[in-house]
């Protein structure tokens, strides 16, 4: 009987409408469904700050509107010979003197968060201490582009005329008249420069406090017209360089028959071009007109000090050129600075700073001058037994002086631009210099944060700080520039 029900129950179904089962009162496509959210919210952004993380800070309690000191820089500078006759007495020794002036600056950003972003976030999300963290983090970072790249004083000015001449190629318009203008621009102008925007000239920041402040975006004058070039059929493509600007971490190339129609047609990190087209940009040559290279609301940095006038630092460009391996695991320019350091100044640097472009370079002309593939060869045991493995791969990671017999640290940084290799010293090798630490960030004032009184529903945050970067012996500084990639 069992089995006849069974039966029976069966052919019930069988006839039974089947869509009707396939309707839910409840699905998930209803959307009441959990919010599976991890908290806190992940901070997924870079804080490279390894100037900052090096470099020690002082307070001063001196107050004043900069920090100064003095320097002995050469005794017997005439060089007096040290023969003496009998009874008599020698020549008097010159000697010289410097003054160095370092001017204080304020610096840092501002956030807010109004309540109801604070009460959206729950337990799950503490909204204002995200707010505080990532403003801490955005002033360092902005303080490390300083420390490196600063430019309050050195003027990058108008550059010379280029040197323009033709190639095979391209597809410039084919017509006389031809011509390119440079403008040089600092790191700060190289990072908000592009073909479509343009490059900045004088920059109008608006304010938190509904004021405004003007200060340069980091761009030279416009150089004169380079001479004409006609070009022809097949022959449409334009090579140009222009003299090495100080200071300057890249240039832009307008190309025209006047600085009216010469639009802009690249940047690069080198003092020359090769433009195998028209320009594509929509600024003009004629939209620059004035030199907004430097920025008097910061201060100087590793860069500027070295470039100005009078540091004494080793200072080289390139002009386009590459580095060149010795053929014995060296690169000649870095040795022959390395040289230069030594038979000039009787010391070494420290560190060489360099950007990823540069890292990969050095690394493969260092690799490549040994004349035999490097790779290490492992076998590690796995539940199998040992599985062979190839691991490829190299980096240089000090380089040695050949000069003074130790090695130099090699180091990436994020904020040095491609093109650029800078020489940084942490000791003066002089007995009772009096130096102490040779490169230091000086504040009147470190970092401060201030809750600013409620004008309205939210928590307004201001991080500041007041300060210097202080390099003792700019001397002992160095750069090498337009390092062209390859």
């Amino acid at each position: 009987m069992l089995s006849d029900l069974s039966q029976q129950t069966l052919d019930l179904l069988n006839k039974v409408d089947v869509s009707t089962l396939n309707k839910t009162t409840l699905s998930q496509a209803t959307s009441l469904n959990a919010f599976d959210l991890r908290g806190p919210a992940l901070q997924l952004y870079p804080v490279l700050t390894p100037l900052r993380n090096k470099l020690p800070r002082e307070v001063s309690d001196r107050g004043d509107l900069a920090t100064r000191w003095k320097a002995v820089t050469g005794v017997n500078v005439t060089n007096i010979d040290m023969g003496v006759s009998p009874g008599k007495r020698s020549g008097e020794i010159q000697i010289t003197e410097q003054d160095f002036v370092a001017s204080y600056a304020g610096i840092g950003l501002e956030s807010s968060i109004d309540w109801e972003a604070i009460w959206a976030g729950g337990q799950e999300f503490d909204n204002k201490a995200t707010v505080v963290q990532s403003l801490l983090r955005a002033v360092m970072i902005g303080e490390e582009n300083l420390l490196l790249n600063g430019n309050a004083s050195l003027a990058l000015g108008t550059p010379a005329a280029p040197v323009a001449t033709l190639a095979t190629g391209g597809s410039i318009t084919a017509q006389a008249g031809n011509v390119v203008f440079a403008v040089a621009v600092t790191a700060r102008g190289f990072a908000n420069s592009t073909i479509a925007g343009g490059v900045p000239g004088s920059v109008t920041r608006n304010n938190i406090d509904g004021s405004t402040t003007v200060f340069g975006g980091g761009s030279s004058n416009l150089s004169p017209a380079s001479n004409a070039i006609t070009t022809t059929s097949g022959n449409q493509t334009i090579n140009a360089t222009v003299t090495a600007v100080p200071g300057a971490v890249g240039y832009a190339w307008y190309l025209g028959t006047s600085s009216a129609n010469a639009k802009l047609a690249a940047i690069t990190t080198i003092n020359s071009v090769s433009l195998a087209a028209n320009g594509a940009g929509t600024q003009n040559a004629n939209a620059i007109t004035a030199d907004n290279s430097t920025n008097s609301l910061v201060f100087d940095g590793f860069i500027t000090q070295a470039f100005k006038s009078g540091s004494g630092a080793y200072i080289q460009s390139l002009n386009g050129a590459t580095l060149t391996s010795d053929g014995a695991n060296g690169i000649v320019e870095i040795d022959a600075a390395l040289q230069s350091f030594w038979d000039s100044k009787r010391l070494s640097p420290n560190e060489i700073w360099v950007n990823s472009q540069e890292a990969r370079n050095i690394n493969k002309k260092i690799v490549n001058a040994g004349g035999v593939p490097l790779f290490r060869f492992t076998v590690p045991n796995g539940p199998e037994g040992p599985t062979p493995a190839i691991m490829g791969g190299t980096s240089v990671a000090k380089y040695w002086n050949k000069f003074t017999q130790q090695f130099l640290d090699l180091i990436i940084h994020p904020n040095l631009q491609a093109g650029m290799i800078f020489l940084k010293t942490n000791e003066i090798p002089y007995p009772l210099s009096g130096v102490g630490e040779v490169n230091t960030v000086r504040c009147r004032r470190d970092y401060y944060q201030i809750e600013w009184p409620f004008v309205s529903r939210q928590y307004v945050y201001g991080v500041y700080a007041d300060e210097v970067l202080v390099c003792r012996a700019p001397f002992s500084l160095g750069i090498i520039s337009n390092v062209g990639n390859g």
